[in-house]
C-alpha cells in the first residue's frame, strides 16, 4: 500500500498542463497494409511517443483513460490504436471464421495451417502507423496479445524502438503453465459470449477466431524473443490465470538485461489499486531510457 500511495504522489508531481483524454476522443482513419486502421494521440506531439498496443479483440478504449492521462502528465505522446479486425479500425468478417479445434489440433502437432492473419501482419501495423505519423522511435508497450505484438516489433524493427514494456503477456513456449478451467471453459463456450456486453467494453467477439489462430500460428515464438536487444521492462501479476505468472518470467529470462516485477493483487487485468505502481514503474523504464538516448 506503501509503494502505490508513493507512486500516486509521484505521479502527481510529475503532472504538466494537458488537456485530458478520453476513450471517446476522435480517432482517425488511415490505409496501411491494405487495412484501414484507426488511431488517435494523447498529449504534446513533440513529446517522445509511445505505442499501446492492446490484446485479443480489444479496442484501444480497453487501456482506459488514467494510464494514458498519466502517461501524458509524465511528458509522453500516446499513440492508441485499433488492431485489425477490432474497435473503429477495418472488420475482418469476410476472411471467414477459423475452425479453433482444428487450429489447435494442427497447432499441437506442429503441423502448418492458414490464418487470416498473423501476428506479424499485426506488429507490421504498428509499424506502419509509427511511420504515417513520422514517428522515427517509440517505446513500445503491449498487453496480453498487444504484449506479443509488442515483442515481435521490438525484435524486428529494433529501429523503431526506444524500449519494450511487455504487460501480462508470454512466448507462447509449449512447457508453461496452461491457463486456468474457467478459461478455458471460456474459450470452449466463444458461442455463449454476450456480444453486445463485450462491445460495450470496446471489445469485437467476432474477431476472436481470428486473433485466436493468429497466436496459435504463431506457436512458440521464443527465438523471436530472444533477439529483443532494446531496454525491457516485463510486468505480470501475480494472480493470472490465463496467462500465470512463469509465461511473463519466461519472457524476461530470454531477453538480455530485461526488468521483471511481478505484482500482487493483479491477475489479468489492470485493477485500479495496482494501476499507479505499473504507470510508475513504466515511466521510470522510460525516463532511464530517455536520458540515455
Amino acid at each position: 500500500m506503501k509503494r502505490i500511495i508513493i507512486a500516486s504522489i509521484v505521479l502527481l508531481i510529475s503532472s504538466k498542463n494537458f488537456a485530458s483524454y478520453t476513450i471517446e476522443q476522435e480517432t482517425t482513419l488511415v490505409d496501411i497494409n491494405d487495412v484501414s486502421i484507426a488511431y488517435t494521440i494523447a498529449g504534446n506531439r513533440e513529446d517522445p511517443a509511445v505505442l499501446m498496443v492492446m490484446g485479443l479483440m480489444a479496442s484501444h478504449k480497453v487501456w482506459g483513460e488514467d494510464i494514458v492521462n498519466d502517461l501524458v502528465k509524465s511528458g509522453y505522446q500516446v499513440v492508441l490504436f485499433d488492431n485489425r479486425d477490432t474497435g473503429r479500425s477495418e472488420k475482418l468478417d469476410r476472411l471467414g471464421r477459423p475452425n479453433l479445434y482444428w487450429k489447435f489440433f494442427l497447432s499441437s502437432l506442429g503441423i502448418g495451417f492458414s490464418s487470416p492473419y498473423t501476428l506479424l501482419d499485426m506488429a507490421d501495423d504498428g509499424v506502419a502507423l509509427l511511420d504515417h505519423l513520422g514517428i522515427d522511435k517509440a517505446h513500445i508497450v503491449g498487453a496480453s496479445m498487444g504484449g506479443m505484438i509488442a515483442q515481435i516489433i521490438a525484435a524486428n524493427y529494433p529501429e523503431k524502438t526506444k524500449s519494450l514494456v511487455s504487460i501480462m503477456s508470454s512466448t507462447g513456449a509449449p512447457h508453461l503453465s496452461e491457463m486456468s478451467e474457467r478459461n478455458e471453459e471460456t474459450f470452449r463456450n466463444i458461442d455463449d459470449i454476450d456480444t453486445e456486453g463485450a462491445r460495450s467494453y470496446g471489445f469485437y467477439p467476432e474477431a476472436l477466431p481470428r486473433q485466436l489462430t493468429a497466436i496459435f500460428k504463431a506457436g512458440d515464438r521464443s527465438e523471436i524473443v530472444k533477439k529483443i536487444t532494446v531496454p525491457t521492462l516485463v510486468q505480470h501479476g501475480e494472480n493470472d490465470t490465463l496467462l500465470p505468472v512463469d509465461h511473463g518470467e519466461h519472457t524476461a529470462k530470454l531477453i538480455s538485461g530485461s526488468d521483471y516485477i511481478v505484482y500482487k493483487d493483479m491477475g489479468h487485468n489492470l485493477p485500479p489499486e495496482v494501476l499507479p505502481l505499473v504507470i510508475n514503474d513504466m515511466v521510470n523504464h522510460f525516463k532511464k531510457v530517455d536520458e540515455v538516448l
